[in-house]
């Protein structure tokens, strides 16, 4: 896949990055501050506050909040009021832009390494029989994404993207088992020398929107944005069962970075 020439592939706006190590945008109060530090000085290095998929909707939201406050400026009266719905509506917008950021990851080395394509908590780890790509018996792990979690996703592995297919369906609350074969989702097969696993993108009950930026034939490499699923939603990924496991359900996990499992 062939990004816009002015940013790097699969990266968002970019803005200047004042040098701090321990500034990565997992906690609200650090994202805030950060953006507050950003808005007012420049020095290198490059950071990502919002994810390029999360364009549309930062920019619906920003017009819906300016509109508010303008009504609620010419509308309200009591200034109680109206200061109350000013902070309703600022917060809302600041938790869509927290919700939308999109942080730099270390990616582990290794060809063998099979790597957590989304931020959130293990919910469940099972054996399956995988007939759709994987086509052996399988392990499935399942990510479960918080609307608190960042919800850009990337490849577990490096690889040729071998099958897509999207699956229309219903939106249950996503850490419900049967969620993954009855919700609206999008199955990614990735393969190279060592592996070939399929991934789930599913939306959840708050979720109603999943973006891959996929196709077959495409290149993966392990850790690098493909797309998102917006407000709240779960992620499943089977991987052969003669792999090593290396989580557990209840384990948090960070994308690009947590190593699920290990090829044998």
């Amino acid at each position: 896949m062939e990004a816009p020439s002015a940013l790097p592939a699969g990266r968002g706006f970019a803005c200047e990055r004042v040098s701090w190590g321990f500034v990565d945008f997992q906690g609200p109060f650090w994202y805030f501050l950060t953006l507050w530090v950003f808005a007012t000085s420049y020095q290198s290095g490059t950071a990502l506050f919002i994810t390029r998929y999360g364009y549309d909707v930062a920019l619906t939201v920003a017009l819906l909040v300016v509109l508010g406050l303008v009504v609620v400026w010419f509308t309200v009266d009591l200034r109680l009021l109206r200061y109350g719905a000013f902070a309703i509506l600022l917060a809302f917008l600041l938790f869509t832009l927290y919700f939308l950021r999109d942080p730099d990851r270390t990616v582990p080395q290794g060809d063998a390494l099979v790597i957590a394509p989304a931020d959130g908590t293990i919910v469940q780890i099972v054996d399956v029989d995988e007939p759709e790509y994987v086509k052996c018996p399988a392990v499935q792990i399942s990510i479960f994404m918080s609307p608190l979690n960042v919800h850009v996703n990337r490849f577990p592995v490096s690889g040729t993207v071998g099958y897509y297919r999207y699956v229309p369906g219903e939106y249950l609350v996503a850490f419900d088992e049967k969620s993954s074969l009855r919700n609206e989702r999008t199955h990614i097969g990735v393969e190279n020398e060592k592996v070939r696993l399929l991934f789930k993108q599913i939306a959840g009950f708050v979720a109603r929107r999943i973006v891959a930026n996929v196709k077959v034939g495409d290149r993966a490499v392990a850790g690098e944005r493909f797309g998102m699923i917006k407000f709240g939603s779960r992620v499943d990924v089977i991987v052969p069962k003669s792999v090593e496991v290396r989580v557990r359900v209840g384990d948090k996990t960070v994308a690009g970075e947590t190593v699920l499992a290990v090829v044998s």
